[in-house]
């Protein structure tokens, strides 16, 4: 016979079929007996509350927190990508802008000059990528190597400078044009600040700054100073901040 006693309690309420398998108390075995018929218990009106012993047996254990000790993925950067200018103005296309770890105008930015390209440096008296908040630091010759920045005094407020780099086209707009002094570490600064000529001031968009020797106005005016590089004292800049981006278009040139 069917005995209650081979009901658990925490099934009270559920719809359970017996099969087979209980025993009853006098130790007879269902083995050598036909087997009965199965046995439906109907589960109580639903209305009633349910006991707590109910809740506790149901009850979903929550899932473990988790927490993930990978790293986050790095964000995108042009920092260290080479880079491609333009100055429509002053006819300049796809010029290379090679990073480099430095200031601007040291040794090694200025060999990479040297080769006829423009320079970048970056790092803690550097500046930043292309399109990134801060100052984009683009420097190159302006007589020799081929004088890739002859026609930079020129650029005037309003010109667009477009710089080309990791799949994105940055539009750059002239606001302003800035003198540096080598022989000033004041003016220095100014020039390599975050915010063009103000190194206290916290940078809150992407700007540019385009520097290119005066070796002409200098020597003018009869300052035919030279550091050790062969640089003259002054430089002139030209500064702009980020008007738009884009995707590059398939057919554009990449920087080599």
């Amino acid at each position: 016979m069917f005995s209650p006693r081979c009901v658990p309690a925490a099934l009270a309420g559920t719809l359970i079929v017996v099969l087979a398998g209980c025993t009853t108390s006098g130790g007879d075995s269902t083995a050598d007996k036909p087997a009965p018929a199965p046995v439906t218990v109907l589960s109580p009106d639903t209305s009633a509350k349910p006991d707590s012993s109910a809740k506790a047996a149901t009850a979903v254990e929550p899932a473990p927190a988790t927490s993930s000790t990978e790293p986050a993925a790095p964000k995108s950067s042009t920092r260290h990508q080479t880079a491609l200018l333009a100055i429509p103005s002053i006819g300049i296309t796809d010029l290379r802008v090679v990073p480099y770890e430095g200031t601007t105008d040291d040794w090694a930015g200025t060999r990479i000059q040297d080769r006829g390209v423009a320079a970048s440096p970056y790092g803690d008296e550097g500046g930043v990528g292309p399109g990134e908040v801060g100052n984009y630091l683009v420097t190159a010759h302006r007589l020799s190597a081929g004088g890739p920045l002859r026609e930079l005094p020129s650029v005037d407020e309003g010109d667009s400078v477009f710089v080309t780099a990791g799949g994105k086209v940055y539009e750059y707009k002239i606001t302003d044009t800035r003198t540096t002094s080598f022989r000033s570490k004041r003016s220095l600064a100014e020039q390599r600040a975050a915010v063009p000529g103000s190194p206290d001031k916290r940078p809150t968009e992407a700007m540019i700054t385009i520097s290119t020797c005066a070796t002409p106005e200098d020597d003018a005016t009869g300052n035919f100073w030279r550091d050790d590089k062969g640089n003259p004292e002054h430089r002139i800049d030209k500064i702009g901040v980020l008007a738009s981006s884009r995707a590059a278009p398939a057919s554009a040139p990449t920087a080599p």
